[in-house]
């Protein structure tokens, strides 16, 4: 699904993509790249998002593993380890792009934000964060006709986790347990935050 892209100002494409997509569905392989561009570690899964506050990684390779934020809370399930971490969402996503993604409205007060030129038939977005003590030095989203396609996130390391959605689907109907998190019995849970 495309939408009409505003004047090619700083951020349009991403105003654009945080105004239209209200839900999203995609299928995601994630890679850790070195400072020396090597590959450190390769995941795949599938990606949820419920506009706002709403999302899911559900990691299927190599291991199982999930990542779910209900709005309040975020959780973070390992079944290897049989261990549950609950967070307060807000203080655990501070300036991420998690919360940039889940969010409602284009964060000019946190990111510089950044047209680049397109690279590998995308066109980039950079945001620069205004926190000198974010967690990361940059990101790249790469669109291609306003569906996200790729997510560059450039570590103080010189570590990049580069993320390449495909299968996306936007706008639909996502039930609404996908963003319900209860611990199975016998996991250990850590955390327990209140929001």
């Amino acid at each position: 699904m495309a939408f009409a892209l505003k004047a090619e100002e700083p951020g349009a494409r991403l105003e654009t993509f945080l105004e239209r997509v209200h839900s999203l569905r995609a299928e995601f392989h994630q890679i850790l790249l070195d400072e020396y561009n090597e590959p450190l570690e390769e995941s795949r899964g599938i990606f949820f998002l419920q506009r706002p506050g709403k999302f899911r990684w559900d990691y299927h390779e190599p291991f199982t593993q999930a990542i779910v934020a209900d709005g309040e809370r975020i959780w973070f399930y390992d079944p290897d380890l049989e261990q549950v971490t609950v967070k307060n969402q807000k203080l655990a996503l501070g300036d991420t792009p998690a919360l940039l993604l889940s969010g409602e409205r284009l964060p000019e007060e946190t990111f510089q934000i950044n047209n680049l030129a397109s690279h590998n038939h995308l066109a980039w977005v950079e945001l620069l964060p205004r926190n000198k003590e974010a967690a990361f030095e940059r990101l790249l989203l790469g669109f291609d006709n306003n569906t996200l396609r790729q997510m560059e996130l450039h570590d103080s390391f010189g570590q990049i986790t580069r993320l390449s959605f495909s299968e996306v689907e936007v706008n639909l109907s996502l039930d609404s347990s996908l963003f319900v998190f209860t611990p199975p019995e016998g996991v250990d849970v850590m955390g327990g935050d209140s929001p």
